[in-house]
């Protein structure tokens, strides 16, 4: 077995507009706190070839993997380019790459010449998988990962700042979020290549307000853990953070560019004892899987839906109105946009869902399963309780990005995550994403096997 590790940046100029927080806020960057990255690991074993590749970004559209995928086989060859996954950490704090209406503008260079980019730590990756020795050992541990993040959804309240920065600060909740991170070591002749990590919660420490460039709580303390091994390329895999945020979120300025610092500690601190305690294991073989899946949509009338633009309209074109009236009539835009490409489609008779990837990669007894979705914790428990391997990584934000996968509860109540963010990517809700996100995942995890 042979394992390359290699890192390209995929910072933007400054001045290009970040993503998340709200409709149409305008967040233009003003510097670069942190450089962004894609972190690519190559491994080979058996002659099967597969890429991982880690991004410091919001997500990337399936057109972009489509087009990194392409550029992998032309350089490296077709399978390395089909055994790809790129996870992406979900960073509020770096540029917009869509498909979101109105939270953030992609900027079109940007997205242009990104795939080319993640693409060449992919290339650089297989190089350095050349001329790594064969017997590369690969660990893993699981260890603990706590005062970081809380569910949003069933534990409403957030603590405090002073609250939220002590040690010992813990959820209500635990249970509902990730509670241990796992992390995978690759090391050589005594020296560690690289290593990945992974844990679920939304790297939102920062605020609407900031305008700094940077990987949030994640990129801080994988770029931290960096430094501390020189030579070494470390990688983050996003899990299941739809409805898990950081303990300090939506705080101003100051006190989040504070916080960023003690949560990425915090994150810094459980990877190092996952580097120390890392158990070697035996690879018996590496697989990957890809399956393009459309998951069912829930049906809508099209006069309701013609009647709720002119609801919309009727506030954005009335006299009074203006750019600076306020979020409300912001939102407004966005709901305009979005039911506007919704009713076009069904008017041409065309398929207002399509299909996305949902993909996997097993690397002996660690399989990581992922998909597009902001996943819920409870589909990430499911798909783990069934699941045929002793460690299954369920990933989010995977070789697209699609919005929402909410669990049953969530989806019943409606709201923010089931109702509200599919019209932002322009499509229709999801009919019943819980259970079909489960059986499509627990199928590529049989795949692998």
């Amino acid at each position: 077995m042979r394992v390359g590790f290699a890192k390209n940046s995929i910072t933007p100029r400054v001045g290009v507009e970040l993503c998340g927080f709200g409709p149409f806020r305008l967040r233009h960057s003003v510097g670069v706190r942190d450089r962004l990255w894609a972190r690519a690991m190559a491994i080979e074993h058996g002659g099967v070839r597969a890429t991982l590749v880690t991004c410091d970004l919001i997500g990337v559209t399936a057109a972009m993997t489509e087009r990194v995928r392409g550029l992998v086989a032309e350089h490296v060859g077709p399978e390395a380019a089909e055994g790809l996954l790129i996870c992406c950490s979900h960073t509020h704090s770096g540029p917009s790459t869509g498909p979101y209406v109105g939270w953030g503008e992609a900027d079109a260079v940007y997205c242009e010449t990104l795939p080319s980019r993640i693409a060449t730590a992919c290339v650089r990756a297989w190089e350095r998988l050349e001329a790594c020795p064969e017997d590369v050992e690969l660990a893993h541990a699981e260890v603990p990962c706590e005062g970081i993040g809380i569910n949003r959804e069933y534990e409403r309240e957030t603590p405090a700042l002073e609250a939220a920065l002590r040690d010992d600060w813990r959820p209500a909740k635990p249970e509902l979020t990730d509670t241990t991170c796992h992390v995978v070591t690759a090391r050589a002749e005594g020296r560690l290549l690289g290593f990945f990590s992974y844990f679920g919660c939304h790297p939102v420490v920062c605020c609407a307000e900031t305008r700094y460039i940077h990987g949030d709580y994640a990129g801080v303390a994988t770029n931290l853990l960096e430094r501390e091994h020189p030579g070494s390329v470390g990688l983050f895999v996003q899990g299941a953070q739809g409805d898990v945020n950081t303990c300090v979120v939506h705080k101003p300025e100051a006190e989040s560019l504070l916080a960023l610092d003690v949560i990425a500690g915090r994150y810094a601190g459980a990877l190092r004892a996952g580097l120390d305690a890392a158990v070697p294991f035996a690879v018996d073989g590496i697989a990957h899987c890809r399956k393009a899946v459309c998951f069912t949509r829930r049906e809508y009338d099209l006069g309701q839906l013609r009647g709720t633009l002119e609801e919309h309209e009727s506030r954005l074109h009335a006299l009074d109105a203006t750019d600076g009236a306020g979020a409300e009539l912001r939102m407004d835009t966005v709901w305009a946009v979005a039911l506007r490409r919704i009713i076009s489609q069904l008017d041409a008779g065309e398929d207002t869902g399509g299909p996305t990837d949902v993909a996997g990669m097993r690397i002996g007894p660690v399989a990581i399963l992922g998909s597009g979705f902001e996943t819920f914790q409870a589909i990430k428990n499911d798909v783990v309780e069934r699941a045929a391997g002793p460690i299954t990584l369920v990933a989010g934000l995977t070789n697209d990005s699609v919005g929402y996968a909410p669990d049953r509860t969530m989806a019943k109540q409606g709201g923010y995550a089931a109702d509200f963010v599919p019209f932002l990517t322009s499509k229709l809700p999801y009919a019943n994403i819980h259970d079909e996100l489960v059986e499509a995942l627990l199928g590529v995890d049989a795949a692998l096997r």
